[in-house]
């Protein structure tokens, strides 16, 4: 037998492939039909990759391979998102600074990629640290500060053809997203100081400072993103996370909603990633609703609502803690209760507050006037209405909101039914729903007659809704309007680690910097640390902070979401100096066609990145509307954690199987290279925790078994398998395969390094198949049988379709099938082993090259096209076919699929099955339909 040596194999080709630049790609556009084939470039963390990290990557090299086999121009690109607060974080862990860390970050997940022998194109690699990369992320940023979009026009505009109009006419017609409230006209702009007029024009800018309520973590020095807050606390240190009302950079995603929904129709992204997308925009259509205040003429409470057939059953209102009301409506009597109150709910993230069923409150001591009623109207405040939704205030209407009758029911308020469920028919149900009012909940459907309303009495839900618009509308107390769950994106991190905001400042006004000045470049710093107050460690850089003209420079940078929001833009023009990329070269690679990443990116990356590109073809910068075609969530490849029981009193540790109450302990992670088949290695475990002399309770046997639970790979959980250890020992491209052969690429799916010994055994099957003990080439030049040919044009079809399809879990047990198959067959012929290993090679491509280069080939196996499939050879001669009597299946037969009627009728007389279910009655009719049916009438 041939020795397949996996390391000496492997490293030649991987030598071979960078001295022959062989995935470099032309990027050019091409006479070729391109494709664009991406992955979700990592964050380089100090760990390196685990066997987890490759499932995609492996996908989508899988995929490169092939298209570019079958004669596409292919570019396949790696890169890094290397800014961001993680690196930070490790940088001052380690006492290093981030250029240091990441830089060696980066390269070792270079090298793990590059040793799995993906073929990505190294003169495509970029880094977001890089100046050279994000001076144009500064520069797109500075793009959206320059413009505003039009709702009129559908499309960003600049803020020079904004004040031109202002000049001539004031505001009074312009239709933009805007949070400018009060109307001008031309001559009030013209007489308004610079200050006034930099104000204003922030309103209706994309990228614009303003003050919000943000999640703001004294420990890590920062402000952090919703989905980077778990319960109150920071997801990396779980440091106590607070809500404070800080100016920010902002952008004006919402500015896009309804584009960002129409696109969701235009791509192939999983049904979970629309709804995701959908619900976080979560259009809504209704009315605003100005309501006066009680003994307050100059002031009005506005609302948002998408019921306003339920206006009548309006009892009291409620605003969000933040409301900028809450000081004006807070009476001296309830001062004390709101302050205390305000102070517990501050730190109260939304998703907590979103989700808690125990509805908390306080009364603010005045009252608003129903807008139809004239009914005072008590007005509380409660953390479970939101200052981001809508206009942060709610009217409660208990009998038909869940969440109002709730907090109704607890504070003792009214609670007016207005709904009257429809009956059902005599002696029937209708479809069962809350049902209205004190006594069983609120009733929330929109089916129904209106009652208790005035004038709206009797008619239902529909008619309601639309006659309420157009009454306040008509008494100037509001409008119709369409508002959105999404907020605008928070676009400041007080960090040293990011893009600096090519901002500055002077007189309290913001102003660009010069493009010319770009990249505005991060300084060096020693000591970047937080400095625990609300603002950036780049203010402690004096030297690169105050500019010679008077100007001072924006301090807070930009979060990690920056580069990663158009990085798809730049592999193919990474070089480019004068642009972020040349527009011809955009035109044919984009968009990209395939696009493989984590479903966590669903309302995050996924959203700002489709957001800039339609901002980028609003400039004219590019030409699609939509960065990605088609979009894969792979699975997660999960480890096996081990986890010993400590007693929480005594903390002595406890054998899993002697536990019997799990609430007396807590468990601890212990590393998997010290458990065997559970059993536990109690010294290596101690070194671990350095606690020498612990007490170990074992079993009878004297083991101490850990308690397994399989879940995600994480360092944290001393569960991951190097990609690097199971390559030295069992060779690249077993992994690629197991990896493949594991799963669905969508589906989770448990590692078990014990598995991979089949895959072992196969590659060197396959070694086998063509090479001798002494490495001598076993293959002949005859010419292929049909029944060898047969089972090449099966797996022709069978790989070709599931690469389409990305179902490669299939495409591996079929190698092996063939190959049984084909050794059966004692088949030694170039012209079925030459085929095979294009076929394999996208899958193994190392073993591939090898055995392509023993069989004569003079250039990489990746130059040879993907087989042609030949349909003759999969035509049937024969066919298998079930033989009814009297429509019941009783027998079967292999026909010949050219039978004849006659032919057939003659074969059933002398079947002995066929004859014993007749029982030798003569045949009344013989139904036959060639390949389909025979059906026998006796």
């Amino acid at each position: 037998m041939a020795i397949y040596n996996h390391r000496e194999i492997e490293a030649k080709w991987r030598q071979y492939w960078k001295e022959n630049k062989t995935f470099v790609v032309e990027k050019q556009p091409s006479d070729k039909p391109k494709y664009y084939v991406l992955d979700m470039f990592p964050y380089p963390s100090g760990s390196g990759l685990h066997v987890g990290h490759p499932l995609g990557y492996i996908a989508t090299d899988i995929t490169a391979r092939y298209k570019r086999a079958k004669g596409y121009n292919v570019l396949h690109p790696m890169g890094f998102d290397a800014f961001g607060l993680p690196a930070e974080q490790y940088a001052i862990q380690k006492g290093v600074h981030p250029v240091l860390t990441t830089k060696e970050n980066t390269e070792r997940y270079w090298q793990q990629m590059e040793r799995l022998g993906f073929c990505y194109d190294p003169e495509c690699e970029l880094r977001t640290s890089d100046a050279s990369y994000y001076k144009w992320t500064q520069w797109i940023f500075l793009q959206l500060f320059k413009h505003y979009y039009c709702n009129d026009s559908q499309q960003a505009r600049p803020i020079s053809a904004l004040e031109e109009v202002f000049v001539l006419e004031g505001n009074t017609k312009i239709n933009a997203a805007s949070t400018q409230k009060e109307t001008f006209s031309a001559a009030q702009w013209q007489a308004f100081s610079d200050k006034e007029k930099h104000d204003i024009l922030m309103n209706y800018r994309l990228a614009f400072q303003s003050f919000g309520y943000v999640n703001w973590c004294p420990a890590l020095g920062t402000v952090l993103a919703n989905d980077e807050v778990k319960e109150g606390k920071s997801e990396r240190g779980g440091h106590p996370v607070e809500r404070r009302k800080m100016p920010q950079w902002t952008l004006r995603i919402t500015a896009y909603c309804e584009r960002l929904l129409a696109g969701l129709q235009a791509v192939d992204f999983p049904e979970s990633i629309k709804l995701a997308q959908a619900n976080w925009i979560g259009r809504s259509e209704g009315g605003l609703v100005r309501y006066q205040l009680a003994g307050n003429s100059e002031q009005v409470l506005e609302i948002f609502t998408t019921r306003p057939d339920t206006i009548f059953g309006n009892t009291y209102m409620v605003i969000a803690p933040e409301h900028d009301l809450v000081a004006v409506l807070t009476t001296d009597a309830q001062k004390e209760e709101v302050k205390t109150y305000l102070a517990w709910a501050k730190n109260r993230s939304e998703r907590e507050r979103q989700v808690d069923t125990s509805k908390t409150g306080v009364f603010t001591g005045s009252f608003a006037i129903h807008p139809f009623t004239g009914k005072k109207l008590p007005i509380w405040i409660s953390d479970y209405v939101l200052i981001g939704y809508g206009t942060g205030a709610i009217m409660a209407v208990p009998a038909h909101d869940e969440r109002d009758y709730a907090f109704a029911k607890k504070f003792g308020l009214e609670i007016v039914e207005v709904i009257c469920p429809p009956q059902p028919p005599q002696g029937g149900e209708i479809e069962s729903s809350p049902q209205g009012g004190a006594g069983g909940g609120a009733y929330i459907s929109k089916i129904g007659t209106i009652i208790n309303s005035d004038f709206i009495t009797g008619m239902s839900v529909k008619a309601a809704i639309a006659t309420i618009l157009v009454k306040i509308e008509e008494k100037g107390i509001g409008k119709r309007q369409i508002t959105y769950k999404m907020r605008d994106v928070i676009w400041s991190r007080q960090r040293y680690w990011g893009e600096p905001t090519p901002i500055k400042v002077k007189n309290d006004m913001y102003y660009p910097v010069s493009e010319e000045e770009l990249p505005i470049i991060l300084p060096e710093m020693e000591d970047f640390k937080p400095t625990g107050q609300p603002e950036s460690p780049l203010a402690k850089a004096k030297d690169w902070l105050t500019l010679s003209d008077g100007f001072v420079r924006e301090t807070n940078t930009m979060p990690g979401a920056a580069g990663s929001s158009w990085y798809f833009l730049r592999y193919f023009d990474r070089d480019n100096t004068a642009h972020f990329s040349e527009r011809k070269k955009a035109d044919y690679w984009m968009p990209v066609d395939l696009y493989v990443g984590g479903a966590e990116h669903a309302v995050g990356h996924l959203l700002y990145s489709r957001f800039w590109t339609k901002f980028l073809k609003d400039l004219g910068e590019i030409s699609c509307e939509e960065p990605y075609k088609k979009l894969v969530n792979q699975g997660m490849i999960q480890g096996t954690s081990a986890l010993v029981y400590r007693h929480k009193e005594t903390n002595e540790y406890w054998s899993a199987d002697l536990v019997k109450n799990e609430g007396d302990f807590s468990t601890l992670y212990a590393d998997v290279n010290y458990v065997k088949n559970s059993r536990l290695d109690i010294s290596s475990f101690e070194k671990l925790y350095n606690e020498t002399g612990s007490i170990f309770h074992k079993n009878t046997q004297g083991e101490f078994l850990t308690l397994s639970l399989v879940e995600k790979m994480s360092k944290s959980r001393y569960n991951t398998v190097s990609p690097d250890a199971i390559s030295e020992e069992y060779g690249a491209d077993t992994l690629r395969l197991y990896e493949m052969f594991l799963g669905p690429i969508e589906a989770s799916k448990p590692w078990n390094t014990d598995g991979i010994s089949g895959v072992v055994k196969f590659l060197k099957r396959v070694y086998n198949w063509f090479l001798d003990e002494n490495e001598a080439l076993k293959v002949s030049e005859e010419a292929a049988t049909l029944a060898e040919n047969k089972a090449l044009h099966k797996l022709i079809k069978k790989v070709g379709e599931d690469i389409e399809n990305l179902s490669f879990n299939t495409s591996v047990p079929a190698f092996m099938m063939f190959l049984a198959e084909i050794i059966d067959l004692k088949c030694q012929k170039r012209s079925i082993m030459q085929p095979f290993l294009s076929l394999f090679a996208p899958f193994a491509p190392h073993v591939c090259e090898e055995l392509h280069e023993k069989m004569g080939g003079t250039s990489t196996i990746l130059d040879i096209p993907f087989p042609i499939l030949n349909e003759t050879f999969l035509q049937e001669d024969s066919v298998k076919m079930a033989i009814q009597i009297n429509g019941k299946v009783r027998a079967e037969m292999v026909l010949s699929v050219t039978a004849t009627q006659t032919e057939v009728e003659a074969l059933l007389q002398e079947n002995n099955d066929i004859l014993k279910w007749t029982e030798g009655k003569p045949f009344k009719k013989v139904v036959y339909v060639p390949k389909r049916i025979v059906n026998v009438v006796v």
